[in-house]
Order: structure tokens, then C-alpha cells, then sequence
């Protein structure tokens, strides 16, 4: 008996692209597998891995969203309710930061127009801002823009004024962009103090400020940042991507309008509950042995340096193979924050958004996980 099979010609897999394919995973998320199996074995995993406060929202902000008694919910304009931009524009004027209305793109999240440009810090150095030379050696014709953090996440690094003047410089001799996200603006520490890139000398019409309120009111969700600038011919073209993706979410932005009425005692409590959590964790893991943390000045992370053969690997174990008392700790290995191939591969970024209890029990978990870990190096 002869069977005869239909031909099938070869299947093709079309393919991805080169940058597709160099798109390093998520160093915050990767891990989620493995937290949500340790999980589901009965272990309680003490998420300091990610940037999402245990912190309230602004009542007012949730209480606006019960009260909205639209019956649609339609699109907004490309560039944001006008008079959340207008809100906008008084806060950052209130920050001492001169911004007018027309000059605010409202974006879905903060991270929508972020590029690299890698210039490494070094935890040794407590991840200040490197020389002038170490960017200048690397600007090319082809460099377009530096970006910065300020307050750093993941390092939780204010810049000094002089250091952020330097990097003025640095602008203005090569004609660069800059690029910096300061989200994080609220959270400085031991009378440290943010200076914004749109308070730089002679490069206005060069300076590109992404914002979001994520951080700020603990609105995560909301997924509204903001896109600043002065040069109206960036602005335009910002704008035509506005428009092709029609609009930032309604919901969130009627939200973070109202989270502009919260007053100042609510930020005063929350850097208060910060500065006790930095303390706490910093202290902790500096006295475990072979342990450097240095203290961060702002926003909520701490990198540490650990005595392991691979962050990403001793992430991983913790959360596979450690717990005590049924507790474990996931951690985001900071190897995946660098651009510099190699380095961060013995530090990882540790997030304190959670109350003191939980840091206490983390840093526990972590003296006792570093003895047991078969990856530990001397």
C-alpha cells in the first residue's frame, strides 16, 4: 500500500530585525517567571525589583475620577487637555522652572522619546557624573543628543549643580540635544537639590525635558508623562507622532490634573517615609560582609555591589532556590541598567518603595541568602 503526503514546500520564518534581535529583555521583569513560580510554591516574594511605591495616591486625584460623569470616553487632543498643560505649566513654574503651556507635550508614560547615549558611572565613584572627557572622547558626527536622569534611577544620584553646568558646556560646544528625565524631582534628600536642565544657561532651544507622573503621585497606572521643550521646530515635529497615535489616555490625565491640588505636607510625608526606608536598607546592607551600598541622595533606588559571581544568576537563586521563613526577595541585577558590556555583572538595583517591616526582613533574607549562595565569590 502506497501513502502519498501532499508536498509541502519549505516554510520560511520571516525575519527580525538587527534591532529587534540587540534589544536587551527587561532587567525589572525578567524575572517574573520565576517570582510568579516561587509564588505559587507558597513563598511570599518581597517585590524590591521595581519602581512601584506602596505609597497612596493623592485622594483628591482618585476622588475626581469617582466624580467624572461622562457618558463616552472620547479621544483627547494629540498634545493633552489643555488645561492639564495649563496645570502643568504652573507646577513647573512653581518649581522655579519657567514652562508655558505651549511648550508641553502630554505623552502616554514618561519613557515614549527616550534614546541612549552610554557615558558609565561607576558605583565606586557613587555614580557621579563622569568628566567632560569621558563624553567628549565619545561624541562623534554622528551623536545627536545626551540623556540624563536626575534624580538617577537606578542609582537614586542628584547631580550637583557644577556637574550639571559642565554638562551645559558639553551642549553647547557640540550642538547636542539633551535629553533629561527628572521625574524623580520631589525626592531628594539631606537638603540635595535637582537642578532641571530648563534651569541651564544659553541652551534652551536644546534641551528636551520628559516628565510623568507615575512616580510623583504614585499613578503608575495612569501612563501620563509629559514632553518639554522650547524649540518650537522640535515641538512640531514631536507633534506630528502625537497625532499619529491620536491621543494620551483620558482617564489618566483627569487624574493627574486633580494630583496637581495635592498639597505640600503630601510630599513632605512621603520623602519622610523614604528617607527612613533609604536609611534602613543602606545601613542594612552595609553591614553585611562584602557588601557596598552608597547612600543614594534622591529618588528610591540603592545600587549595591554584592559579593557574587552574577547578579543575574544570584537573582534568579533567590528566587528558585532561597527563603526563610518562606520569605524571598526579587531584585532587578543591574547589569541590564548598563550599556557598558560586563559591568554591573556583581550589582543589582534595589528599590525601597516598601514599608520598613518588609525592608527589614528583605535585608534578613539577603545576609543569610549571600552565605548559602554557591556563587559567592571572596
Amino acid at each position: 500500500i502506497a501513502l502519498f503526503l501532499p508536498f509541502q514546500k519549505e516554510r520560511i520564518m520571516p525575519k527580525i530585525s538587527s534591532i529587534g534581535r540587540a534589544m536587551p529583555s527587561s532587567p525589572i521583569r525578567k524575572l517574573m517567571p520565576y517570582a510568579n513560580a516561587a509564588k505559587a510554591s507558597g513563598k511570599r516574594v518581597i517585590h524590591l525589583n521595581i519602581g512601584q511605591p506602596d505609597i497612596a495616591t493623592p485622594e483628591v486625584a482618585l476622588l475626581e475620577l469617582k466624580a467624572d460623569t461622562r457618558t463616552f470616553i472620547e479621544y483627547s487632543p494629540s498634545e493633552g487637555y489643555a488645561s492639564y498643560r495649563d496645570g502643568l505649566s504652573s507646577y513647573y513654574k512653581g518649581a522655579g522652572i519657567d514652562v508655558n503651556a505651549d511648550e508641553i507635550v502630554v505623552t502616554t508614560g514618561g519613557s515614549e522619546a527616550l534614546v541612549f547615549v552610554p557615558v558609565t558611572a561607576t558605583i565606586e565613584d557613587g555614580f557621579e557624573l563622569p568628566p567632560i572627557s569621558d563624553f567628549e572622547k565619545l561624541i562623534t558626527p554622528r551623536t545627536k543628543a545626551i540623556l540624563i536622569c536626575n534624580p538617577g534611577n537606578p542609582t537614586g544620584k542628584v547631580y550637583a549643580p557644577e556637574a550639571m553646568n559642565n554638562l551645559a558646556q558639553i551642549i553647547r560646544d557640540n550642538d547636542l540635544y539633551l535629553f533629561s528625565d527628572e521625574v524623580y524631582r520631589e525626592f531628594c534628600y539631606d537638603g540635595a537639590v535637582a537642578k532641571s536642565v530648563l534651569q541651564l544657561d544659553g541652551i534652551e532651544n536644546n534641551v528636551v525635558l520628559i516628565d510623568s507622573v507615575s512616580k510623583r503621585y504614585s499613578m503608575c497606572g495612569a501612563r501620563i508623562g509629559a514632553l518639554i521643550t522650547k524649540n518650537n521646530e522640535l515641538k512640531e515635529t514631536v507633534m506630528k507622532f502625537a497625532m499619529t497615535r491620536l491621543s494620551p489616555p483620558t482617564f489618566g490625565q483627569i487624574a493627574s490634573e486633580a494630583a496637581l491640588k495635592a498639597s505640600e505636607s503630601y510630599f513632605e510625608d512621603v520623602r519622610t517615609r523614604y528617607v527612613k526606608r533609604r536609611d534602613l536598607l543602606v545601613e542594612g546592607l552595609n553591614s553585611i560582609p562584602g557588601v557596598t551600598c552608597p547612600k543614594p541622595g534622591g529618588a528610591f533606588y540603592a545600587v549595591c555591589k554584592l559579593p557574587i559571581d552574577s547578579s543575574d544568576a544570584f537573582c534568579q537563586w533567590m528566587l528558585e532556590h532561597f527563603s526563610l521563613d518562606g520569605d524571598t526577595v526579587m531584585m532587578a541585577p543591574a547589569s541590564g541598567f548598563y550599556a557598558t558590556d560586563g559591568a554591573g555583572s556583581d550589582e543589582v538595583r534595589i528599590a525601597y518603595v516598601l514599608d520598613l517591616p518588609l525592608l527589614e526582613k528583605a535585608v534578613e533574607c539577603l545576609k543569610l541568602a549571600l552565605e548559602q549562595y554557591p556563587g559567592r565569590t571572596n
